[in-house]
């Protein structure tokens, strides 16, 4: 799998005051974030990578022009340093707006020092995304622009493999579907495989799995199964402006879980597209930790420090290398 650039989004319609505004602070967030979870990749200890990239995104956001809330976070569910929900970040002085936030995708492989781990952020309009409550985990379908309309949740997953090779004019045995490496889908991979089905199964990644099957030339042409809500509502955000197609339905993995949502009056057979988890404009942003397919890890050369991030904002998306001075500790070590 490989990240394609698409070279004339950016024509398809005239930049948003949301993304005008706030697109460096995204970028800056993430990059920051990936920087300060970077010095602990392969110590063993994602809870450090975690605590260190909130704290640093934590600085940035609190710094801006305007005021953030942070509507979903990852740290809730994984028992991890995080930025609360409701919380308030920045001076009032300038636009308001929500976050969704992962300051570690991928702690394990972080901890690791494994490829596959990012830092990732989403913002939209105030207001404007779907809060799950209690809810931790979800069901979805993510597909790219052409196969939009051919996802429905309620039908069996064979189906919607089906359909979608339709809709992209393609055989079902050279369908690429990805679905997280979890117990809770090993029925799910064999039944696709039975029908021919290549399935991708990263041990994480959900938000770079969404990605993946939104963008073209990518190699994958759908994302299925049950992933986080934080990953959720932040792929949500790229769908949304980007045309792709999204549909989820909480999915509690505990019996606690599910009473808390029940009891939250949240419904657990509600099915939901990209239009009712970002109800308005909205940006995505992700950097790049310990490497792979689809952002590299950061590379320190000759006291300069290197980093690749992803932005995607209405119309377009687009991967951006960035080089600074390095701290004199860091360049120091190379």
């Amino acid at each position: 799998m490989s990240l394609v650039e698409d070279p004339v989004g950016a024509a398809r319609s005239a930049p948003d005051a949301l993304a005008a505004s706030l697109e460096s602070l995204a970028l800056t967030s993430v990059r920051a974030a990936a920087l300060a979870a970077a010095e602990h990749a392969g110590s063993g200890d994602g809870k450090a990578a975690d605590g260190a990239a909130t704290e640093a995104m934590r600085i940035i956001l609190g710094e801006t022009k305007g005021l953030g809330t942070v509507i979903i976070g990852e740290g809730e569910k994984d028992n991890a340093p995080m930025l609360y929900n409701r919380e308030e970040l920045g001076d009032g002085d300038g636009p308001r707006f929500d976050i969704a936030v992962d300051p570690v995708e991928c702690t394990d492989l972080c901890a690791a020092g494994l490829p596959g781990s990012l830092t990732t952020i989403a913002f939209a309009g105030d207001g404007c995304l779907w809060s799950p409550g209690p809810g931790l985990y979800q069901d979805k379908l993510v597909v790219g622009r052409a196969a939009r309309e051919a996802i429905d949740l309620r039908e069996e997953p064979e189906q919607n493999v089906k359909s979608v090779a339709a809709a992209l004019g393609k055989p079902v045995n050279e369908m690429r579907v990805l679905i997280l490496d979890k117990p809770r889908h090993v029925e799910l991979a064999a039944r696709l495989r039975e029908i021919g089905v290549s399935v991708i199964m990263p041990s994480a990644g959900d938000v770079a799995g969404a990605m993946f099957a939104l963008l073209p030339g990518t190699g994958v042409d759908m994302l299925m199964g049950v992933g986080g809500t934080p990953e959720g509502i932040m792929a949500a955000c790229a769908v949304k402006v980007l045309g792709g197609g999204m549909q989820t339905r909480l999915a509690p993995q505990s019996d606690e879980e599910r009473d808390a949502v029940v009891g939250a009056g949240i419904s657990l057979d509600e099915i939901l597209d990209a239009e009712d988890l970002v109800r308005g404009p909205a940006i995505f942003a992700a950097c790049g930790i310990t490497g792979g397919t689809m952002l590299g890890a950061p590379r320190y050369t000759a006291g300069w420090v290197s980093t690749q991030s992803l932005i995607v904002r209405p119309g377009s998306y687009r991967r951006i290398v960035e080089s600074t001075p390095a701290p004199e500790s860091d360049s120091a070590g190379g």
